[in-house]
């Protein structure tokens, strides 16, 4: 993921888009940042892809968050400046998954796994994150996922 992420700093660089550039830059500080952080603990290893997605995950919840707060501020501009950045960070991750999807991913594993109350939740996420990392909101699938095992656990109840 860095090298694309690089390579793709290039090509703006080329093509004098600045705010790709300027977007591109963040995203490797971030990365940069939780090197030297993992480098503190006393691993000589970088990140790896998948905490990679967890910085990019966050740097875009962090842009939701600001486009809100200034949408309700009347600044549209800079609404329009967070969303761009946010669409050029979540051109590096997997596509996500739809609600539909996320439902349907949920009712798998749980059936797979043969989950039967909420104590096996721990077991589903799990399986979740393994199936489909960086593809959903692991947030909105363990809402799904409680939901789930609570009826079954009450059918079998």
């Amino acid at each position: 993921m860095r090298q694309e992420i690089n390579d793709s700093l290039k090509t703006a660089m080329r093509e004098q888009d600045r705010r790709r550039m300027a977007t591109l830059r963040l995203i490797n500080a971030a990365i940069k940042d939780r090197d030297i952080a993992v480098r503190s603990t006393g691993k000589d290893d970088l990140v790896s892809d998948d905490d990679i997605r967890q910085i990019l995950q966050k740097m875009i919840k962090q842009r939701e968050e600001s486009a809100k707060i200034y949408e309700e501020a009347g600044r549209i501009e800079l609404v329009e400046q967070e969303t761009q950045e946010s669409e050029i960070i979540r051109s590096f991750l997997p596509r996500q998954l739809s609600e539909d999807e996320i439902r349907s991913a949920c009712v798998d594993v749980v059936e797979d796994l043969e989950g039967t109350c909420v104590r096996d939740m721990g077991k589903c996420m799990n399986a979740l994150k393994e199936r489909y990392p960086g593809q959903m909101d692991f947030g909105r699938a363990s809402g799904v996922v409680k939901d789930l095992l609570c009826s079954r656990s009450a059918v079998q109840g």
